[in-house]
């Protein structure tokens, strides 16, 4: 088998049994809290339902309400702040779910936005992390120059280390910010921050969407905008790095295995329809008679006509001999 199709295999293999091992963590970390509040939400209910005296359509009706009116917390949604944060995370893929368009033209206009706002957005944020890895590139090379390193280039390693650290102090840096602004606790402000930058966007936090921050906080606007953005190039520079790492190990199995099979053309020799290696064995699936010295003196043709005491009887190869199975006409010379 290929080693590229090893890599594949394996790939998935792994890719399966890492989410089955996540959903066995997930199951194990979660699903006893998961219960436990159903139950005390369930108590409640029944507290308010007995209290005010309502019946379960109303507390339908007001569960609604209270659901529909949580994004209005952050101010308009639709006005162009809103609609500008809105846009900036359907291209970016993050798809939060604070906000989605309800009429059809805005579902419409979503799709079609979406189809060429996504590659545009993919694209930007790949050529932006060319730049900082070329960027990186550069300040490693200079570094590496002035420690007067025997080595002065810079290594695929040494540039997922910078863009790493970047990352990090990115999302680390961001945290603290939306942790002030936000009144998250700042664990819960570094997990938003690494859901939105890899682009998972739970929705479970979302900046901007308390006290009409969208309304009355257009430098917090501007600062998370920053933040999306940046950060998602700083993370798309380092998926580079790891795509183009894969890619090459990928050229170099393919480059492998062409020279392997030119390297196996160069010892075939083509004769009749007959494939057979320069060293006087038959890879087509027939057996030459083995003649000693004289192996370049055999007849190449596949039947066992001649059998070993023709080998011996022909060492001359310049000499007619006749042969019934020459070229396939039977009564006609050849020389062996």
């Amino acid at each position: 088998m290929k080693r590229q199709n090893v890599r594949t295999l394996s790939l998935v293999v792994c890719t399966f049994t890492y989410l089955l091992i996540g959903a066995a963590v997930f199951d194990a970390l979660e699903s006893d809290t998961e219960t436990r509040r159903e139950e005390v939400l369930l108590e409640a209910k029944a507290r308010l339902l007995r209290k005010y005296n309502i019946s379960d359509l109303e507390f339908s009706m007001i569960e609604t309400i209270i659901i529909e009116n949580r994004p209005h917390k952050a101010g308009p949604q639709w006005k162009f702040a809103g609609a500008f944060y809105f846009a900036t995370v359907v291209l970016a893929m993050i798809g939060y779910g604070h906000s989605t368009p309800v009429t059809i033209g805005g579902k419409a206009f979503c799709m079609a936005y979406a189809m060429v706002g996504i590659p545009l957005g993919l694209v930007m944020f790949q050529s932006i992390g060319e730049r900082l890895n070329k960027f990186a590139s550069v300040l490693i090379c200079r570094a590496k120059r002035y420690l007067r390193c025997q080595r002065t280039d810079a290594t695929e390693m040494n540039l997922m280390l910078a863009t790493g650290m970047l990352s990090s102090v990115i999302i680390t840096t961001g945290a603290a910010v939306f942790s002030r602004y936000e009144g998250w606790s700042y664990f819960n402000s570094f997990y938003y921050c690494f859901v939105t930058l890899t682009t998972i966007g739970f929705g479970d936090y979302v900046a901007l969407q308390q006290d009409q921050a969208l309304m009355r906080q257009p430098g917090y606007v501007a600062l998370s905008l920053v933040f999306i953005l940046f950060g998602l190039a700083v993370v798309a520079a380092s998926i580079n790095l790891l795509v183009l790492r894969f890619m090459t190990m990928n050229a170099e199995d393919a480059r492998r295995e062409d020279n392997e099979l030119q390297s196996a053309s160069h010892h075939v020799l083509t004769l009749d329809g007959e494939v057979l290696a320069v060293n006087g064995k038959l890879l087509a699936g027939h057996a030459l008679l083995d003649c000693g010295d004289n192996a370049d003196q055999l007849s190449v043709c596949s039947c066992t006509c001649l059998g070993p005491a023709s080998c011996r009887n022909h060492m001359f190869p310049l000499e007619p001999v006749y042969h019934p199975c020459a070229s396939g006409l039977k009564g006609k010379r050849a020389s062996v």
